[in-house]
């Protein structure tokens, strides 16, 4: 009997894997038929697309689905989850929109089930986490499956680990890749884009963040609030990566609608990227903030206390126990800041953009809108790789997009200049830096 199980579990494997490698070369051939990178047509139109969400049934992951069911353009959209019953409930709830929805279930740490569920897709879009342990993985299969991927991976480590191991493959296959197109990162490095190219040089990003302690999102937004608080945070100084030692800086940073809070220095990637696809930058910085009830975590934070996967288990548990006994129901709201300085005509100059929204609508629809430009190849690059948003994603139609879907985005923290993207304003984009990792590497040094 056992045996009689391997040998079908083999056999399945086999069938998996054969089928991905029938996907991937039809996805070869077809762009080498368009050019690299480019997207086949039907008929005057575009290709309809099939797009897999990994994590689907989350709370972030289930907000693409949402928008991605109802925009044109989108021929399929598939709920992958290990929650199956909760990916059946939503596509149930969802059926009769424009595109046609199914649920799979799917066990991430099956490499022979993800690839199976993943081939014959255009787009994998992922909103699975924790980052460390999946992304590396999920981004494995989808190219092995044949699928350009893009996710809202937000840990530096993650984003590191993807690029050293899946540039290489990603350009033999002509995917793409895009880690990290969330709210922050994703959003944020967007916008750092777009205010870069209002000036001659660019000198230095701060992103700054508020994300309420009731923002929603769950166990798994609580866990990964606790591990960006711990163990070391990448910043860019000087024109250098440093390491430095989470939640050990702290600044107060006006937010539109909030006022003046105080953040501190945690493990987002825009640091590490940002100067890796923007080179000649010398500072970028991610400061994050929690409101009123925040030192209750920074101060255990830097007492080394969420340095144990037990302790962070336990004390996200203990957080959602105070999100369920506080009864509400509606995520707060929280903010975003993105501040660029450098030069224009010879004279110093400074942009900024700030917003405010729930971080499940930021999230989602940054995926979701991401997901449609990656299988459409309305990139800043034809060529495949792994990029981060700012390398890949065109600025002005991703933030149209989004303003068009609610999201507002504003040039002063009282909010009474609503960000304008006027064609031409902007300096043409110059072709994406893939800064070899050695060579990133050899700029990076610890700090004491």
């Amino acid at each position: 009997m056992a045996k009689a199980k391997a040998k079908a579990t083999a056999e399945t494997k086999a069938k998996a894997k054969a089928k991905a490698k029938t996907t991937t070369k039809r996805g070869a051939k077809a762009r080498a038929k368009t050019g690299s990178g480019a997207k086949a047509k039907v008929g005057a139109g575009r290709k309809a697309l099939k797009v897999i969400v990994l994590g689907g049934a989350g709370d972030m992951g289930s907000r693409a689905v949402e928008d991605l069911v109802r925009t044109s353009g989108v021929a399929s959209v598939t709920i992958a989850d290990r929650d199956r019953r909760g990916a059946e409930r939503l596509a149930d709830a969802l059926q009769g929109q424009r595109a046609r929805v199914v649920a799979v279930g799917v066990d991430a740490t099956d490499h022979g089930a993800l690839v199976q569920a993943i081939a014959g897709h255009d787009v994998a879009a992922s909103a699975l986490g924790p980052f460390h342990r999946f992304e590396a993985a999920l981004v494995r299969a989808s190219l092995e499956a044949g699928a350009d991927y893009v996710s809202v991976c937000d840990e530096w480590e993650a984003a590191q680990a993807v690029i050293a191991e899946s540039d290489g493959p990603a350009r033999q296959q002509g995917r793409t890749v895009v880690t990290g197109l969330g709210a922050s990162p994703g959003l944020t490095n967007v916008a750092v884009r777009h205010l870069a190219d209002r000036l001659d040089r660019v000198r230095g990003a701060d992103i700054s963040c508020f994300q309420p302690l009731d923002a929603g999102g769950g166990e798994a937004v609580h866990k990964h609030m606790l591990f960006i608080m711990s163990g070391a945070a990448a910043a860019w100084r000087g024109g250098r990566q440093v390491m430095l030692r989470a939640c050990s800086e702290e600044r107060t940073v006006e937010f539109p609608q909030f006022g003046a809070l105080p953040l501190w220095n945690m493990g987002h990637s825009e640091p590490y990227t940002i100067p890796r696809f923007m080179p000649g930058i010398e500072e970028v910085n991610f400061f994050m903030g929690y409101g009123p009830g925040a030192e209750l975590f920074v101060r255990p934070a830097q007492w080394g206390w969420f340095s144990s996967p037990r302790r962070v288990d336990r004390f996200a548990r203990l957080m959602g126990w105070a999100d369920r006994l506080s009864g509400r129901r509606d995520p707060g709201l929280g903010a975003l800041r993105i501040d660029v300085w450098g030069e224009r005509d010879g004279a110093p100059a400074h942009e900024m953009i700030c917003g405010v929204g729930q971080m499940r609508d930021t999230t989602g629809l940054s995926l979701s809108v991401g997901a449609l430009m990656v299988g459409r190849g309305e990139l800043l690059t034809d060529v495949g790789g792994v990029y981060a948003p700012e390398a890949a994603i065109r600025p002005a139609p991703f933030i149209e997009a989004l303003m068009a879907k609610g999201l507002d985005a504003y040039e002063d923290v009282a909010m009474t200049r609503r960000l304008t993207l006027q064609p031409g304003a902007t300096r043409p984009h110059d072709p994406p830096v893939h800064a070899h990792a050695d060579e990133h590497e050899a700029r990076a040094r610890p700090t004491p």
